[in-house]
């Protein structure tokens, strides 16, 4: 199986913005387990702002662009760092792709993108895509990473794109103030109950919510893409994914259930 797989901000580090140590060692031995298995891997990484505001010791996230694009300069090398130092202790190597909303929209880049991406696959190598927040503004940028991996996931004909986040899931009402709300198992449609319970933004380091996964996962479904939401804290969980286990939200891809209605 192909498996595209995106780790949010909150879910790598800390709220410090530093670097969550045990977590992101735990990814990347499950990745590289799951590699070894015979599955396919491309990793949607958020993170280089946030580690690159940890790095150089600002109070917060900045809000003007040439200290969020200098953040991200400084934050991506680290991340990198790390995942070349980490995946290379299981023997597996590690590619960089930064992006923009260009790449992603426009002919010959999209291609370009694509090939790429399926020739490192080829190689048995580790893809790992980030937007270029070093260059990318209003204009071209994707603008978050939820919708960026939903992207990658169909562009690259992924079988199921999995997002690990800070929460377990789509719940049927917001649970920080509604203890009765429990998490949805599994969506086959975006109806508008549905999108009435995704939320605002996400945590202080990073750009996504559930309503940002929402939108991914209307890109994914309408594609055929499968796409689960679940708490990364844990990230052996992806075992449970690739197998197809429920756990967090699994939004059924539209393809699929076609197929399965001609069964």
């Amino acid at each position: 199986m192909r498996i595209a797989v995106k780790i949010g901000t909150s879910t790598l580090t800390h709220k410090t913005g530093r670097l969550n140590i045990r977590r992101v060692e735990c990814l990347c031995k499950t990745l590289s387990d799951l590699k070894n298995a015979g599955h396919e891997i491309v990793l949607i990484s958020s993170g280089a702002i946030g580690m690159g505001v940890g790095k150089m010791n600002l109070p917060g996230r900045p809000e003007d662009m040439p200290t969020k694009q200098a953040m991200a300069a400084v934050g991506q090398c680290e991340l990198m760092y790390v995942y070349d130092k980490l995946f290379s202790e299981y023997h597996h190597t590690v590619a960089q792709i930064l992006v923009t909303g260009e790449d992603l929209k426009t002919e010959p880049r999209h291609g370009n993108f694509i090939r790429t991406v399926l020739r490192l696959l080829e190689l048995g190598a580790l893809p790992i895509v980030n937007e270029n927040d070093t260059v990318a503004t209003e204009e071209v940028a994707v603008g978050d990473n939820d919708t960026l991996g939903a992207l990658v996931a169909v562009s690259t004909g992924a079988e199921l794109y999995v997002i690990l986040s800070d929460i377990d899931g789509l719940y049927t009402a917001d649970p920080r103030t509604d203890p009765d709300a429990v998490v949805i198992p599994a969506v086959t449609e975006l109806t508008e109950e549905i999108l009435a319970a995704g939320g605002g933004s996400g945590s202080a380091l990073g750009t996504g919510g559930m309503a940002t996964k929402l939108s991914a996962a209307r890109i994914c479904m309408d594609s055929g893409v499968d796409m689960a939401v679940m708490n990364g804290r844990d990230p052996e969980i992806l075992y449970d994914a690739a197998e197809g286990k429920p756990v967090g939200t699994r939004f059924i891809g539209r393809r699929k259930r076609t197929d399965e209605k001609h069964k």
